[in-house]
């Protein structure tokens, strides 16, 4: 039987608690999929999720907020705890309360191709919440202009570029008032030149405070802003801790391994986001050139490691983060000789 706890749940330090997963399992049929997975995630914790292609990183998100149904296990969200696995209609009201607390991005945008970015942004409000019309476009204006998009509220999503698709989906997650934020490697559809504007949001939203779980390849945003790294293989957490810790002094020869062999052969540029720049390389310090480089040629005139650069090193300095406007295409007549309209004129 589900049961909630609606009340706000802290530990001993006086941290309030927002997530609390304990042996967490799913199968697909007879594939097993997530091996008892346990997590604690406390209030403006940016906890970030990384291991290879098919580890199960995806799914455990998606069984948070119960796009799957977990197998068995106890999940908490928000002071809402749900026992997984069960039936009646106090377990299927308690999930649509955790739902309601969790904001969710996907890998692709999964915009509404008919409604603008506004439009967007306020359906789940309106039809879900309930929120008066006029309240709800006021938030999402407010929202898509904190996203950066303040010139492209009545631009339809076939008018923006895809890092700008994704700023969308964030306002439209960040619309419904979320408790946590669920990023599925939200930059992993997107050119590299575009990474950097959604890295961006998703720092600021860091940076105010929201409590956040990311699975991403973005090393060097992992480094940069998780307060904890989770490495994860085979359906189990393998090893967590501070980024410093997970990155650069591993414990588990599995992470060992994937940090120094598996990154580096599968994905370099994030591995050079960490200074891995060949397979097998020792670990750098956090602080320090990477194995077989040039000390020299990667110091500031004050000591300190310039960070690798590269697409998807550069798209984490702010200095280069631009919004991107939508590119400027050829345009030709209709085969009536019809003029067509420039694009952000369209209308549908």
């Amino acid at each position: 039987m589900a049961k909630s706890t609606p009340t706000p749940v802290y530990d001993d330090q006086g941290r309030e608690l927002i997530v609390k997963v304990e042996n967490l399992q799913k199968y697909f049929g007879r594939n097993h999929v997530l091996k008892g997975i346990d997590l604690e995630v406390f209030k403006g914790e940016v906890v970030v999720l990384i291991g290879p292609s098919g580890s199960g990183k995806s799914t455990f998100l998606r069984c948070l907020n119960f796009l799957e149904d977990p197998t068995t296990g106890e999940i908490g969200i928000g002071g809402v705890h749900v026992t997984c696995g069960s039936h009646g209609g106090t377990f299927k009201k308690d999930v649509h309360q955790i739902r309601m607390k969790c904001g969710m991005v996907f890998q692709e945008f999964n915009l509404f191709p008919h409604m603008d970015a506004t439009e967007n942004v306020t359906e789940g409000p309106i039809l879900v919440k309930g929120e008066k019309k006029a309240a709800a476009i006021e938030k999402a204006h407010e929202l898509l202009r904190k996203v950066g998009l303040g010139e492209r509220m009545d631009f339809f999503p076939s008018q923006l570029s895809g890092g700008q698709k994704q700023r969308v989906a964030i306002a439209r997650a960040m619309a419904m008032d979320p408790v946590l934020m669920l990023f599925d490697e939200p930059t992993s559809a997107l050119d590299p030149e575009l990474i950097g504007e959604v890295l961006k949001v998703m720092k600021d939203l860091a940076s105010q405070g929201m409590t956040m779980i990311v699975v991403s390849h973005e090393m060097g945003f992992s480094r940069d802003v998780a307060d904890r790294v989770v490495y994860m293989d085979d359906g189990y957490f393998i090893e967590q801790g501070p980024p410093s810790e997970v990155f650069f002094h591993p414990k588990d020869d599995r992470t060992k391994r994937f940090l120094r062999h598996i990154l580096p052969e599968k994905e370099p540029e994030h591995a050079k986001e960490l200074g891995i720049l060949e397979v097998d390389q020792e670990l750098p310090a956090p602080d320090g050139p990477p194995a077989g480089s040039d000390a020299s040629d990667d110091l500031a005139p004050d000591g300190r490691r310039v960070p690798l650069q590269g697409p998807a090193g550069a798209a984490l300095n702010e200095d280069n983060l631009a919004d991107t406007a939508i590119p400027e295409v050829p345009l030709s007549n209709g085969p009536m000789g019809e003029t067509p309209l420039p694009p952000g004129d369209e209308r549908l």
